[in-house]
């Protein structure tokens, strides 16, 4: 589990390519710290396992299913990343509670700056708008961010000053793809709502009311 707080920017070493599948080779500082075989880091929003390691970078493989559904597959040598290592039990949430699993892609519409913050519209497909709501989260790139305007094909976020210097958006250009995680609490909340019956005059009468 991550809280979409990025540790630091990693460099794309190398990338490894197969049909549908590759394996990155990311430089990085901070989340090599205290590093081990089969720890997760979140490599823009997506969660990644180590296979391999030195002191100065660290290999991981991206599966097909995670080919397809991400923007990872576009990543070249010398691309920044967003880094984040798993959260320890007794840290802190800064974020929200991010998986690690992206449900899409977004596209990078318009950014524009507003006195101190970034303003950055992003065009999604309906289904992943459809978890959006005005100050709900949501994860761009591994980025815990605020959503506050929601539309059928479209959202807007803000970035801070620090979120946009400490993050690989301010090298992001209009029309970039960058991933897409929803809230899992909203999920959650539709798939168990989804199987209760609907509120109907003959329901509240056999329930008393």
């Amino acid at each position: 589990m991550f809280t979409g707080i990025i540790e630091e920017v990693g460099t794309v070493q190398k990338v490894s390519r197969q049909q549908q599948a590759l394996a990155l080779t990311i430089s990085a500082k901070i989340v090599l710290e205290d590093v081990h075989i089969g720890d997760s880091i979140a490599v823009n929003g997506v969660c990644l396992t180590v296979t391999a390691f030195t002191s100065i970078a660290f290999t991981a493989d991206v599966m097909p299913e995670t080919f397809h559904a991400t923007s990872l597959a576009k990543l070249a040598s010398g691309d920044g990343v967003n880094l984040e290592r798993a959260m320890q039990a007794n840290g802190r949430f800064g974020g929200h509670i991010v998986s690690g699993h992206v449900d899409g892609t977004a596209t990078i519409a318009k950014k524009r700056t507003v006195s101190n913050a970034v303003y950055i519209d992003l065009r999604m497909d309906a289904e992943l708008t459809h978890y959006c709501i005005p100050k709900g989260s949501i994860t761009i790139d591994g980025t815990s961010l605020t959503v506050f305007d929601v539309r059928e094909n479209r959202i807007t976020v803000s970035l801070i000053p620090h979120t946009y210097a400490e993050t690989i958006f301010s090298k992001k250009r209009e029309g970039a793809i960058v991933n897409v995680e929803n809230d899992v609490i909203a999920k959650y909340v539709e798939k168990l709502t989804a199987k209760q019956k609907p509120l109907t005059r003959d329901f509240l009468a056999h329930h008393g009311y």
